[in-house]
């Protein structure tokens, strides 16, 4: 299973490309258009350094604003703003820097296969799997980082977007300890406000009594709009399949594709082949 975590870097398809122009408004006249008029009000701006000349990079933006360049250019500045702030743990952010935690931890992880509606499907495993003492907060967060910074150079996922499932199975007060608020608003700051990707759902799965400690730490910090695409399902598989089509999980999470049997660690030359648009995305600031 391991040959089959590769990127998708190949154009859309014809049925993503339909989601494109239905959800997102995405024509070829519409993205020439939107792609000139951002990078008019980015030189306008005058304080965004970023690779204006890259049309790659101004789609980014522009596919979760559904091609609005006012909306991209408010985007871009949140993300670059956050950044900033959380320069301490993501400046010069480079594969090498987490590849312990990928290589020998089953923490995060990526499923091959797409869900039925084409979406990306990151994994964290929050609950007996994750040892805080040997995978902090900080590294979890720089991992689901690099992960969005290779998820964003996929044109499919650019489109249809994410989905995440949160397992909690065997959550002890052993990483109810390792939470704190400062990692809890860092994540949701992130996922509601500095995520040039389209985060279409969270999936809260196997979550014991306990898991209500964690849950009070961030209910507070969840907006009307990821409220709306935020679900619990417990030990009830049926329930997720509600939202996530069964023929499209592995049978972890009660699905008819075989169980997982690969890691992060599986992903990380991927996330190598990525090196340069990390770098990249590193040098991209806002002057003061």
């Amino acid at each position: 299973m391991a040959e089959r975590c590769k990127m998708e870097t190949a154009p859309i398809s014809e049925k993503v490309r339909q989601i494109a122009e239905k959800e997102l408004r995405e024509t070829p006249e519409l993205v020439k258009e939107s792609v000139a008029k951002l990078r008019e009000l980015i030189k306008a701006d005058g304080k965004i350094k970023i690779n204006v000349d890259d049309d790659n990079l101004m789609i980014i933006f522009l596919r979760p604003c559904k091609y609005y360049p006012e909306s991209a250019l408010e985007l871009i500045k949140r993300t670059l703003k956050f950044k900033e702030d959380n320069g301490a743990l993501l400046n010069g952010l480079q594969p090498e820097t987490e590849k312990d935690a990928m290589l020998n931890s089953d923490v995060v992880n990526v499923l091959v296969d797409r869900d039925q509606n084409g979406r990306r499907v990151l994994i964290n495993k929050c609950g007996a799997t994750w040892d805080p003492k040997k995978v902090s907060t900080d590294s979890i967060f720089r991992i689901f980082y690099l992960i969005h910074l290779a998820a964003m150079l996929e044109p499919e996922s650019q489109v249809a977007g994410v989905v995440v499932i949160l397992d909690f199975e065997g959550l002890g007060m052993k990483q109810v300890s390792g939470f704190s608020p400062t990692f809890s608003m860092r994540l949701l700051n992130f996922i509601q406000e500095a995520m040039p990707l389209r985060l279409k759902e969270v999936h809260i799965v196997k979550q014991p009594f306990l898991f209500n400690m964690v849950w009070t730490m961030f209910k507070p910090l969840v907006r009307q709009k990821l409220k709306g695409r935020l679900f619990f399902h417990g030990d009830k598989m049926a329930s997720l399949h509600k939202h996530m089509d069964p023929n499209h999980l592995p049978a972890d999470y009660g699905g008819k594709l075989p169980k997982i049997n690969y890691t992060a660690g599986d992903w990380f030359p991927e996330i190598e082949k990525c090196r340069k648009h990390i770098a990249d995305w590193d040098s991209y600031k806002l002057e003061k």
